[in-house]
């Protein structure tokens, strides 16, 4: 594994999403129930950023077609899209959110 600083935590707000471009990429994080999570910024579906769309509970809803992801786990939830999106694992390092870009 290999962490690297992508956000600071005071910038991940609470059911809010926020993009990040990092070396593999757009990801999307954010905060559910106090728990930063961090997962691809595009929709498996059509690559539509996720960023667009909302947080539903532990859902990501696409903005475009209303795909749904749960953001824990990347498993899709509903229709359109039929495969998962990434995740990945995530450190809080004092002000630092650190992502394993690996």
């Amino acid at each position: 594994m290999s962490f690297h600083k992508v956000a600071s935590v005071a910038d991940v707000e609470e059911n809010r999403i926020l993009a990040v471009t990092t070396k593999i990429g757009p990801l999307a994080l954010t905060r559910l129930n106090g728990e930063i999570l961090a997962f691809k910024n595009a929709c498996s579906h059509d690559e539509n950023p996720l960023d667009d769309g909302r947080i539903d509970g532990e859902e990501i809803v696409c903005a475009r077609h209303g795909a749904r992801f749960n953001i824990r786990t990347g498993a899709v939830v509903k229709m359109p899209a039929t495969s998962d999106i990434e995740v990945y694992p995530v450190q809080v390092s004092g002000n630092d959110v650190m992502v394993d870009l690996d």
